[in-house]
C-alpha cells in the first residue's frame, strides 16, 4: 500500500486519469489535490475536471495571471455545482500561489473538459456561435435564427423528443452557419484571441449536437445512454485537445468519475482516449469504504471495498489493481450515483485509490 501516486506512473504517461466512485464525498476531491501536488514535482503541469471548459477560462485566468479574483474564479469558472466545493477552491487558490513566482511556461494551468449541459436540460448554442462570430467580424443573425434561450434550455426540450429544438429548422440552419464559422475559423492565422474562439466554436456545435440526439423518439433507458455517449465523445475529444496544447509544457492530470475514465467502458472517455494513447493513458480507479454523510455503511468483508478496508489501514490508499483478489459487489444500499468497485472496473485500472471514509 503506498501515499505516493508516483509509484504507479510510468514514463510514458502523459495523462493520468484518477476516478471517484461518487461526487457525493468531498474527501476524494481532498486526496486528489495531495496527488496532484506530487505529481508537480513530477513535472506535471495541468489538471482537468468535469466542468465545462468554456467556463473553466474563468478559473484558468485566475490560475495563470491572477485575473480577477478566487470568489469569481469560484463562482463563474465551475459548473455542474462544483465551484461550491471547498476542496476544488483549496486547489485553484494553490495554483494560484504557485504560479505567482513562476515564468508563464512553467505555470500550472486548470483545464474543464465537460459540456455545458446537466442531466436534465441543456443550454442554447447561441452565445458560444455569437462569440465566434463576433471575433471573426461575421454578421450572421445567430440571435434570430435561435430565438429565446429558454426554448432550448427547458427541461422538457431535453427529455420529450417532440418537445426538442434539435430537429428544428432553426437548429439546421445553426449547424449551416457554425459549419461556415468553424470554415472561416480554421482559414486564419492563430492570434491571441483564436483559441477561445474556437473553443466557445466547438461548444455551440456540441450543443447542437446534444440537442439533435435529445429529439430521437428513443426509450428513455436508451435514450439516457445516447445522450451519455454523446457526453463522454466530447470528454474524450476536449482532453485530446487539452493534452495537444499541453503536451510540450508536462503531463496532464484528469479527475472525474470512474464511468467516464474507465478504459474499457461501452462508449466511454477513458476507452476513446484510452485507444488512441495506448500506455500514455493511465486510469486509477478509485473506491469508498463508509460514508456517514451519503449513509454508506461499513463494507462486507467478503466484497472488493471489505477486501481494501482490511489493507489499508490508514486514511487512504494506492494499491496495484491486479493485487485485489477477485470478491462480491457491494448490494447494500447506496445514493444515486455511487458505484461499487466490480471486476470489470478493475479489469479497466492499472491501480486501485481506496479510501476508507
Amino acid at each position: 500500500m503506498s501515499q505516493d501516486i508516483r509509484d504507479f506512473v510510468t514514463t510514458s504517461c502523459d495523462l493520468l486519469g484518477v476516478g471517484e466512485p461518487t461526487h457525493a464525498v468531498p474527501v476524494f476531491a481532498e486526496v486528489r489535490n495531495e496527488l496532484f501536488a506530487q505529481l508537480v514535482d513530477r513535472g506535471f503541469r495541468s489538471i482537468a475536471l468535469e466542468t465545462d471548459r468554456v467556463a473553466a477560462l474563468v478559473a484558468n485566468d485566475f490560475v495563470q495571471e491572477g485575473a480577477g479574483t478566487l470568489d469569481i474564479a469560484m463562482r463563474e469558472g465551475f459548473t455542474h455545482g462544483f465551484g461550491a466545493l471547498e476542496p476544488n477552491r483549496a486547489l485553484i487558490a494553490w495554483m494560484r500561489e504557485y504560479n505567482e513566482t513562476r515564468p508563464p511556461g512553467d505555470r500550472l494551468s486548470f483545464h474543464g473538459f465537460d459540456t455545458q449541459t446537466e442531466i436534465t436540460n441543456a443550454p442554447s448554442p447561441r452565445r458560444y456561435l455569437e462569440y465566434a462570430a463576433t471575433y471573426l467580424g461575421s454578421a450572421q443573425d445567430i440571435a434570430g435564427v435561435a430565438g429565446d434561450d429558454e426554448r432550448w434550455s427547458r427541461t422538457e426540450a431535453m427529455m420529450d423528443p417532440a418537445e426538442s429544438t434539435g430537429a428544428t429548422a432553426e437548429a439546421y440552419r445553426l449547424r449551416a452557419i457554425a459549419a461556415d464559422l468553424l470554415a472561416a475559423l480554421r482559414a486564419r492565422k492563430p492570434d491571441e484571441g483564436w483559441h477561445r474562439a474556437e473553443l466557445h466554436l466547438m461548444a455551440g456545435i456540441d450543443l447542437l449536437r446534444v440537442h439533435r440526439q435529445c429529439a430521437e423518439p428513443l426509450e428513455p433507458e436508451t435514450r439516457y445512454w445516447r445522450l451519455w455517449g454523446v457526453r463522454d465523445a466530447i470528454m474524450a475529444r476536449n482532453l485530446l485537445d487539452i493534452r495537444a496544447a499541453e503536451a510540450a509544457r508536462g503531463a496532464t492530470l484528469v479527475f472525474a468519475h470512474n464511468l467516464h475514465l474507465r478504459r474499457r467502458g461501452t462508449d466511454t472517455a477513458g476507452t476513446l482516449v484510452g485507444s488512441l494513447l495506448g500506455d500514455r493513458y493511465t486510469f486509477v480507479a478509485t473506491s469508498l469504504g463508509s460514508s456517514e454523510a451519503i449513509a454508506v455503511e461499513e463494507p462486507g468483508p467478503d466484497t472488493y471495498e471489505g477486501f481494501l478496508q482490511k489493507h489499508v489501514t490508514i486514511g487512504w490508499g494506492l494499491l496495484p489493481a491486479d493485487a485485489v483478489p477477485s470478491a462480491a459487489v457491494r448490494t447494500d444500499p447506496t445514493p444515486r450515483h455511487y458505484f461499487p468497485l466490480d471486476q470489470a472496473i478493475l479489469d479497466d485500472a492499472e491501480a486501485v485509490l481506496h479510501v476508507r471514509g
